[in-house]
């Protein structure tokens, strides 16, 4: 048994995109820990699924379906939760999509939804807890990003930009909440095994499964740490591409992923 095990005992959990993939992975890592644990997804069918599978083994979770573009709505479930259950301890945003974009084909509403989902709506579940952990002086939000908002890459363009503007935000409102005594993680997973994932149509090197993205996940955010980037072979790579000339840079990822596509 890992030493951080029961670290997040009784704690007060909200955990947004709860239902598949990485979100699901990390709802069953959070819920051996003990945590009170506040499932959000559009899916309440799902949702409700993964509460009965828990009751049945002996463990609770409790069930707040939403989407996170509804900004009113989050605010409910936040104060839901607080009303339920006390302050929430720990946001972990979690819910965001990607689609594949082509400028051959370009479209604004491409852009705007995946802004609206990625952005916008993390910021809504941010705007429903922040207000009451600076009142209570303490926090912890955890917001998964993605590697891919590091720099451009091919068909990203949408999904980049969205997840560059939030790892942008989390960096700078970090130097605010800091000496309120709220943690601010980003997490910025590569490539996940879930059904997002399942769609590309090219190789994705490193592709880690998502019970070990979420061991990773959890450990991270237990240390408070500043960042959560994982796996690590590949997510140091990427890191190393930012700092390369972007000429350099342009030419790599023509060799390697556009060559690799065909």
């Amino acid at each position: 048994m890992s030493k951080y095990s029961g670290a997040l005992k009784g704690k007060v959990v909200w955990l947004t995109g709860a239902s598949s993939g990485l979100g699901e992975a990390f709802a069953r890592r959070l819920i051996a820990s003990g945590c009170v644990l506040a499932l959000t997804a559009r899916r309440a069918e799902a949702l409700e699924a993964l509460v009965e599978e828990y009751a049945a083994a002996g463990m609770t979770a409790i069930s707040f379906p939403g989407d996170i573009t509804d900004r009113d709505r989050m605010k409910e479930i936040a104060n839901a939760i607080r009303e339920q259950h006390g302050a929430i301890d720990i946001l972990v945003a979690n819910a965001g999509t990607h689609n594949p974009t082509s400028a051959s084909a370009f479209n604004t509403d491409d852009y705007r939804r995946l802004i609206e989902i990625n952005y916008l709506g993390q910021l809504h579940c941010i705007e429903a807890v922040l207000p009451h952990m600076i009142e209570r002086g303490e926090g912890h939000l955890a917001v998964v990003s993605s590697v891919a908002g590091f720099r451009g890459l091919p068909t990203a363009a949408a999904y980049g930009a969205s997840k560059s503007a939030l790892s942008h935000f989390l960096e700078s409102i970090r130097f605010d909440l800091e000496p309120k005594n709220i943690a601010v993680t980003a997490i910025h997973p590569g490539f996940i095994r879930t059904p997002l994932t399942d769609q590309n149509d090219f190789p994705m090197p490193f592709l880690m499964e998502a019970p070990a993205a979420a061991d990773r996940m959890y450990q991270h955010i237990v240390e408070r740490r500043l960042e959560s980037h994982f796996p690590r072979r590949f997510t140091y790579i990427v890191k190393a591409f930012s700092l390369l000339p972007y000429a350099l840079y342009r030419a790599v990822i023509k060799r390697v992923v556009l060559h690799e596509r065909g």
